[in-house]
């Protein structure tokens, strides 16, 4: 996807992901998944995210709860972006978000959907919304075999 989609674009992606979330459930059998609980102070953000790893891949992603529109269209492109992704591969995709969030060089190559996010930076109040998954996505990699409630 070219960095350069117009704003109309951005918005319709964005309220795609919010409106018809890919990603966006309770796993029946929870307890097969890592999870951490995810919320903001400054927002309605309040969801639990899940996640199965085998053999070093990311297999199945969910999250579920309440969440602004931001939060929730960016948590579910990051768990397409992360399925089927070696637990590195994840963690770089990740990193590279995050950069882009944050005003960092960042590789778009990897991206895809998630650039709608690029201009976040100029909306402070928005970042925590737009890093919420990613942050949690990241400890979930990170931390394998331990369960967050």
């Amino acid at each position: 996807m070219p960095i350069s989609i117009n704003p109309q674009m951005m918005r319709e992606i964005i309220m795609d992901h919010y409106n018809n979330p890919l990603h966006k459930s309770t796993p029946s059998d929870k307890e097969n998944y890592l999870s951490i609980r995810m919320d903001s102070d400054s927002c309605i953000d309040d969801i639990t995210i899940y996640l199965k790893i085998e053999n070093d891949i990311v297999v199945k992603t969910y999250f579920d709860g309440i969440a602004c529109t931001i939060s929730t269209a960016s948590t579910d492109i990051l768990c397409d972006l992360i399925l089927n992704k070696s637990k590195s591969d994840a963690l770089y995709i990740l990193e590279q978000y995050t950069n882009m969030i944050f005003e960092k060089e960042y590789n778009d190559e990897v991206l895809d959907e998630a650039l709608v996010f690029a201009n976040t930076h100029k909306q402070a109040a928005r970042i925590k919304c737009a890093t919420l998954g990613s942050t949690g996505l990241k400890e979930l990699i990170e931390c394998e075999g331990h369960t967050h409630g």
